[in-house]
């Protein structure tokens, strides 16, 4: 083991700006400081990828990840073979895209949980082209999930203020009926953990409402008192600092001033509304309640300037220097409370 963690990085969908953010990403010196990249894709795309960034970087071709050197200034990869060159197009979806970008995220978690690579990095998907190909999974949460047998949960990162999701891709409708004792606290445990397994030591929990006003006391609605304060008050038993429900007007505002170290979302847009306006292109997702170590870029496959040269590649640089302090970190630790945490019953 060398003392940069070796990190796969998946090429996402083909047909999006994946393609084009690895390649300046590894065109950039800062790639290989603080870890061995090995991008899991296909080279016939990466090549238009160059030939449309003016990028232009040697190809080294790898038969597994252990073969490659971390040299600046060059692509190393495992190239699947996945894909046609001659037939890409740039922002459109495609079956073909779809499932070449399935693949490459399962093999990254395979080589992962075979010690093979000590964290992944991921180049956004596209749901359509998955569903085209087949796939019904909404994203990367939902196809490592599968993989390890976990419930993975999504923490989203913008510098110091760190944000995760009770439920992620689930309607609206569906979120309040989900809510229970038992999942909020699964998350608050989650949650304590997983700041633990980056450094903080006495982790500062703050959990949003679901309702106006978090409920006002049940006048608009009784999921507070059913659910979330019921759990709050379990993980205070458990010894994890947590507080709440606070109107999810406020809770941000006060976490982004360093009030929580987490702020616990109740629903998808809850949370993303509030990083999103803060850090949008920034912000770097991390997959906890996993067996393995997967950091994501904070932005979709934008189609609509994929091929343009537009795209900037500074977030995946980002996502792959989180990955690299977080699995630095976790050398030596136990199989982790945070991966245990998100087994599946």
């Amino acid at each position: 083991m060398t003392d940069r963690p070796c990190i796969a990085v998946t090429m996402g969908d083909a047909a999006g700006i994946g393609p084009e953010i690895i390649v300046k990403a590894l065109a950039d010196p800062a790639a290989t400081e603080r870890c061995i990249p090995v991008v899991l894709g296909d080279a016939s795309v990466l090549g238009r990828a160059m030939e449309i960034t003016g990028v232009h970087l040697p190809l080294r071709p790898l038969a597994r990840p252990a073969d490659a050197q971390g040299e600046p200034g060059r692509i190393e990869l495992i190239d699947h073979h996945r894909l046609d060159g001659t037939t890409h197009r740039w922002g459109e979806v495609s079956a073909a895209n779809g499932a070449a970008a399935v693949h490459y995220t399962q093999e990254a978690g395979r080589l992962a949980l075979a010690g093979e690579v000590e964290a992944i990095v991921s180049a956004p998907l596209n749901k359509q082209a998955m569903h085209a190909a087949g796939h019904r999974y909404e994203g990367h949460t939902e196809i490592l999930g599968e993989l390890t047998g976990t419930r993975p949960a999504m923490l989203l990162l913008l510098g110091s203020l760190r944000v995760m999701l009770v439920t992620n891709h689930m309607a609206l409708r569906a979120v309040c009926d989900y809510l229970r004792v038992d999942r909020v606290l699964a998350c608050l445990r989650l949650a304590d953990a997983a700041l633990r397994d980056l450094g903080v030591a006495r982790p500062r929990l703050a959990v949003a409402g679901l309702n106006p006003h978090a409920g006002e006391a049940g006048a608009f609605g009784r999921e507070e008192e059913q659910a979330i304060v019921p759990a709050i008050a379990a993980a205070r038993a458990q010894g994890i600092d947590a507080v709440g429900p606070l109107p999810g007007d406020t809770i941000f505002l006060k976490a982004r001033d360093g009030a929580y170290d987490l702020t616990l979302a109740l629903y998808h847009d809850q949370g993303l509304m509030a990083v999103k306006l803060l850090g949008f292109g920034v912000m770097v997702t991390l997959l906890v309640g996993l067996p393995l170590i997967r950091t994501s870029v904070g932005h979709g496959t934008a189609f609509d300037i994929a091929g343009t040269n537009r795209a900037d590649h500074r977030n995946l640089l980002e996502a792959m220097r989180v990955a690299s302090e977080v699995a630095v970190r976790r050398r030596g630790a136990p199989a982790g409370i945070a991966a245990d945490l998100g087994r599946a019953p």
